[in-house]
């Protein structure tokens, strides 16, 4: 049941690949259509901020357990430029690259839990988590 897999992220390649594991995994827990159209697309904003700030990174995929839910945790991981104002970058339409994404904002929005640490010339770290009852009920 304790699935994992991880997703190098250093071509644009790299983010069809991340979608397709996002994908495969909602799928196996039984996310309904729409949480797994979540699930897809904020993996694929976490991977295009990989490849387009960052150059390179990764994305970790792993099920889990918490009680009596299943779920599915991703952790996005680069040693880029970071992220100089949070708060800013948390504002709904803000963009540094002029892209129509739906962002980190999005990304929060979609998610049961996301957490996000960065620090200017460090990198950053995004994990998320999407949650349902154990046998497939949200």
């Amino acid at each position: 049941m304790h699935k994992k897999a991880l997703v190098r992220i250093q071509s644009e390649q790299d983010i069809i690949t991340a979608r397709a594991t996002g994908r495969t995994f909602s799928n196996d827990l039984c996310f309904d259509s729409i949480n797994q159209a979540r699930i897809v697309t904020a993996v694929s904003e976490l991977a295009r901020n990989i490849y387009r700030y960052a150059g390179t990174g990764q994305i970790r995929f792993e099920q889990i357990e918490k009680g009596n839910k299943i779920g599915l945790k991703i952790t996005a991981n680069d040693k880029g430029p970071g992220i100089r104002e949070i708060s800013k970058a948390m504002e709904p339409g803000y963009s540094t690259s002029g892209g129509l994404g739906v962002g980190i904002p999005g990304i929060k929005n979609m998610m049961d839990e996301f957490y996000l640490t960065s620090s200017p010339g460090s990198g950053t770290k995004v994990t998320i988590f999407k949650w349902q009852r154990k046998g497939g009920t949200q």
